[in-house]
């Protein structure tokens, strides 16, 4: 078209872009302008269709406002009378096509919607053009469309008029020196295609009407808004159809544009670039990057939420009441037993570890029920909020607005199949262990000391008795100055009350050593479920984000 020289993508190259773009708004979803991602639908779907159709025609659409002569610049580009000219009222309510060469164009203009068309010479009459057109080239493939007055006070004209702008190849604005400033043709038409000015033209027609100067004076304007547009590079010619002026410079830019059957492509090429432009305004240029877990202020949020301080102050309490169950003094450890069991209590010890390992876990809450943890307080929940939002605010940094209304939404706690996943993680951890090895021995020595005081006190008993019925004497065998009945029972006494003191002060360690163990198997399992709960779907988003911009990158050719 008369520019400087453009990289043409191939076809394979434009279907690939079609397809990326296509993946950018699978992986966008609804964090892409709606209205955008309409019109990227549309132009994927054209990318298909027009592929499909693209033999060696190009289509070329004539638009401009009422009275600009577009019917009659379609005629004299035709070389006869083929459309119907009015002076001042709209007279083209359906596009018209004039398709030059033998080649079939119907299926073509099936796919365009152009009832009207007509066949016209490669080699057209020269009658009416002015100059000679020996330089012009062969048109042949050429469907040239005399569109509907994008003005139109008639809505179904105007509609008309886009539906095959969007769909043709090249653009020729046609204007004239009263129009050609109109802010409809440059605010909603030219401003939307500032990608596309390889497959566009601007024509001034009806330079008749001007004198001198006054021509070119006009011309420079109209480049000027054209650049104000955001167009640069669009050829801007001046046409009269009463004199023939400019006539056969259009049609040489025709013919350029036919000759390299690539217009098709640049148009598609251009499309894909502007719409995918679009959408990446709404995408960032970087997103953050998430630890790999779950952050402290999170898990210690969910901890307090799901009764952890709950829970861990039953095991410590549970591992006391039995470790002074098995290694307290003999004759006061079956009152323990009479205490109610505190993980029992939270409904904590109804299925052991070794069922649940055998358990699937979609029937885990079958077999084990809820807990009796208290429901989690208004507080603990706000401060799970919290920590989310802090979760949020920095995956969110830097993101537009509806991403990071996606960010949140991923890690709003809003409903309670946190808690209750947090529930199940509680009720399947192992809050108790095997016995330890000090138990056991403790626990035979509390029985030894218990039978050396009853084996005493049972002795001393049976001489009192002896001694009182005035029975002979029993020899009873000393250990020092100490009588054996008597060492036995003040022995099995003290010792077995050490024994039980010491007990105490180890069942203490071992609960404090217990609580962290525990501690650390909630806290790794609610940590898991914060990263799978809260942190995976944040993380999704950003992941989303990322492959919607570099999608959006490959669509635009970048």
């Amino acid at each position: 078209m008369g520019r400087a020289k453009v990289t043409l993508p191939t076809e394979d190259v434009v279907r690939a872009r079609a397809e990326a773009l296509d993946a950018a708004l699978e992986a966008g979803g609804d964090q892409l302008d709606p209205a955008t991602v309409a019109v990227a639908r549309q132009i994927i779907a054209k990318v298909g269709e027009r592929s499909a159709l693209a033999g060696k025609h190009t289509v070329i659409a004539l638009a401009g406002a009422t009275g600009s002569g577009k019917s009659s610049l379609f005629n004299a580009l035709a070389g006869r009378e083929l459309a119907r000219v009015g002076a001042t009222r709209p007279t083209t309510s359906s596009p018209s096509a004039a398709v030059w060469g033998d080649d079939p164009a119907g299926e073509l203009l099936d796919w365009l919607a152009v009832p009207r068309r007509y066949g016209v010479s490669a080699a057209p009459s020269e009658e009416g053009l002015g100059e000679s057109v020996d330089s012009v080239g062969s048109l042949d493939g050429l469907v040239l469309l005399d569109l509907p007055d994008f003005d139109s006070r008639v809505m179904s004209h105007r509609a008309e008029a886009e539906r095959v702008l969007a769909l043709c190849d090249v653009f020729v604005w046609v204007t004239d020196p009263q129009k050609y400033a109109d802010a409809l043709l440059h605010d909603e038409y030219v401003q939307q295609l500032t990608g596309h000015s390889a497959v566009m033209v601007a024509v001034l027609n009806q330079t008749d009407r001007l004198a001198g100067r006054a021509v070119e004076a006009c011309r420079e304007d109209l480049v000027r808004l054209l650049r104000a547009d955001g167009v640069s590079g669009v050829q801007v010619l001046t046409t009269s159809v009463a004199t023939g002026e400019g006539i056969p410079e259009l049609r040489q830019r025709l013919a350029n544009a036919v000759a390299g059957h690539e217009a098709a492509r640049q148009r598609l090429s251009a499309d894909l670039t502007a719409v995918a432009g679009r959408l990446r305004r709404g995408v960032a240029d970087r997103e953050v990057t998430l630890d790999a877990g779950a952050d402290d202020q999170l898990v210690d949020a969910l901890s307090r939420a799901s009764g952890v301080p709950v829970v861990l102050g039953a095991v410590d309490e549970d591992y006391r009441r039995e470790a002074l169950g098995r290694t307290g003094w003999i004759f006061t450890r079956w009152g323990r037993k009479l205490r109610p069991d505190p993980l029992r209590r939270l409904r904590l010890d109804r299925v052991p570890s070794q069922v649940l390992e055998q358990v699937d876990p979609l029937d885990v809450r079958e077999v084990v029920g809820r807990s009796s943890i208290p429901a989690p307080s208004a507080s603990a929940r706000s401060a799970v909020k919290l920590a989310a939002l802090s979760l949020t605010e920095r995956a969110a940094e830097g993101l537009p607005v509806l991403w990071a209304e996606a960010v949140s939404d991923a890690a709003a706690p809003t409903d309670d199949r946190l808690y209750e996943r947090l529930d199940r993680i509680v009720v399947t951890t192992p809050l108790r262990g095997n016995p330890p090895v000090w138990w056991q021995v403790t626990g035979w020595l509390q029985w030894l000391f218990g039978l050396m005081t009853v084996v005493g006190l049972a002795w001393l008993v049976a001489l009192a008795v002896v001694a009182w019925l005035q029975l002979p004497p029993i020899d009873t065998p000393k250990v020092g100055p100490f009588p054996l009945p008597t060492l036995l029972l003040v022995a099995g006494l003290l010792v077995g009350l050490l024994a039980a003191g010491l007990a105490r002060a180890a069942a203490r360690v071992g609960a404090r050593r217990r609580r962290t163990l525990v501690g650390k198997r909630l806290r790794i399992a609610i940590a898991d479920v914060a990263d799978d709960q809260l942190v995976q779907p944040v993380r999704g988003v950003l992941d989303r984000h990322r492959d919607t911009r570099e999608q959006l990158e490959a669509a635009r050719g970048g």
